[in-house]
Order: structure tokens, then sequence, then C-alpha cells
């Protein structure tokens, strides 16, 4: 089974790239991917609510393909964005929230911002993903998730991007900050190959899950990516499975 854990969609078809629910499914049966942990495509100015819903209703459409999860931004109101956190896992049963400081241009570890917004978070129960990229790495560095991993112990929270997209390679401080932080997970998409090897061996199979980014990279070229790194590695099929699937799955608890 192969499960990525890094998909975006939107309604919006005139933002570049964009790619509804169903190009996202069939360029998984190309990439011959089972399942798909989707957010939605940014920007999208203030539609978040139209893009919530359409994500919504693609998970309905394909409830056995796609792991829905959801979306906040403070910058559209913090009291907003815990609105939307309660409608995101109430109503809509997503797998968790994710928040994105390069986008919405906002300190991950912000305490009037950031912080009320992960703490309701917090109180679902559910994951919590951060972009933690190199393209705005003032906002997103991964000492910032280190914080936020350090205030609360108990919460899942993935990293997505380990410090890669394009301009710099920050993974060998994510390696350190999720070295510290069990509650960690990292998706590797949008980062080197070399990047991904060096969290294997410095961390090992648990703690780093398939992604590619679609529609911002060729999903079938990210997963020939990662078959590569497992036939380098020589690594066992159980450990593949764990790559590839497993630790996605024991991060959003699915059965």
């Amino acid at each position: 089974m192969i499960i990525d854990a890094d998909t975006h969609i939107s309604p919006f078809r005139q933002l570049p790239n964009s790619i509804s629910v169903e190009e996202l499914i069939s360029r998984m049966d190309f990439a011959g991917v089972d399942q798909a942990l989707t957010w939605i495509q940014p920007p999208y100015q203030k539609d978040l609510d139209e893009s919530l819903e359409y994500l919504y209703q693609g998970v309905k459409k394909f409830p056995q393909r796609i792991f829905g999860f959801g979306w906040a931004d403070p910058r559209l109101g913090v009291e907003k964005a815990i609105d939307t956190v309660k409608k995101c896992i109430n109503e809509y049963g997503f797998y968790g929230v994710k928040l994105n400081g390069a986008q919405n241009e906002y300190f991950i570890d912000d305490p009037d911002l950031a912080l009320p917004v992960i703490e309701e978070i917090a109180k679902t129960g559910k994951a919590i993903a951060f972009h933690i990229g190199s393209d705005a790495y003032e906002f997103t560095h991964p000492f910032r998730l280190g914080k936020i991993a350090e205030w609360f112990p108990e919460m899942t929270i993935l990293m997505v991007h380990m410090g890669g997209v394009a301009f710099a390679d920050l993974s060998s401080a994510c390696i350190e900050i999720a070295a510290r932080h069990s509650n960690i997970t990292m998706i590797g998409s949008a980062i080197k190959d070399i990047s991904i090897l060096k969290g294997i061996q410095k961390l090992g199979c648990e703690r780093i899950c398939f992604g590619s980014d679609t529609p911002f990279a060729l999903m079938n070229a990210s997963v020939a990516m990662y078959e590569a790194i497992i036939k380098w590695e020589k690594l066992s099929p159980l450990d593949r499975e764990k790559i590839m699937s497993a630790n996605i799955k024991k991060a959003l608890a699915v059965i």
C-alpha cells in the first residue's frame, strides 16, 4: 500500500497548477497510490470556507481514497480560525488541521496569532500539521516547531516538507528537532532525496512519511524517488511499508 501524505486540491481552476479532486484520483491511479492525505491548495484569498467545503465533498465522494485534513488561517482572524478548527473536526470529521505560516505570513509560535489556534486543535485530540520550509524560514523555522512540540507533548505533529521547498535546505535542523521530540512525524515532500535518506539514517524508518506535494510535483516521480531511496538503503519490506503508508496511518490513528 502507498499513502501520499501531502496532496492539495482546490475548487478554483484559475489557480496555477490547480487540480480537482477527480484529477487527484487520476494522478493517484497513475502513480499506483492507494490513498492520500489531502488539504486545500493556497492561495484562497478569503475563500477558505469554500475550499474546505470542496475538500469535504471530495472526501464524501471518495471516502476510501482521501483522508481529509483541515486548514486554519489566523490572519483571517483568530476567532474565525478557532471556529474553522471546530468545523473541520466536529462537522467535517477531518483528521486534523494544518497551519501554514509561510503562505499566511505569521510566526507559527506567535503567542497571539498562532498559539490560541494550536491550543484549540490540541483540545480535539487530533493531529496538527505545519508547513516547515525554507521558503519562509523566519516564520516556519524548525526551532519554532520544537517549542510547540515541547509545549504540547501529547499532540501528534506533522512536519510537512522537513525544511525543503527550494531556496535552501533546513533538513538538518528539522532532523535535530524531530530527534528531540517523539511527537513529531516528518513528511518528506518538496525536499531532496539525499535529505530524506539522511532523515531515515539518523531517525530510523518510523519517523518519515512519503509525500509528493501534488500538484506542485509529479506524484509518480515522487513515488519513484522514494522507491530509489528504499532500494539504495536496502530497506526491508516492513521498513518500506512504514515509510510509504504505515507511519502516516499511525500518526492519523487510521484503523
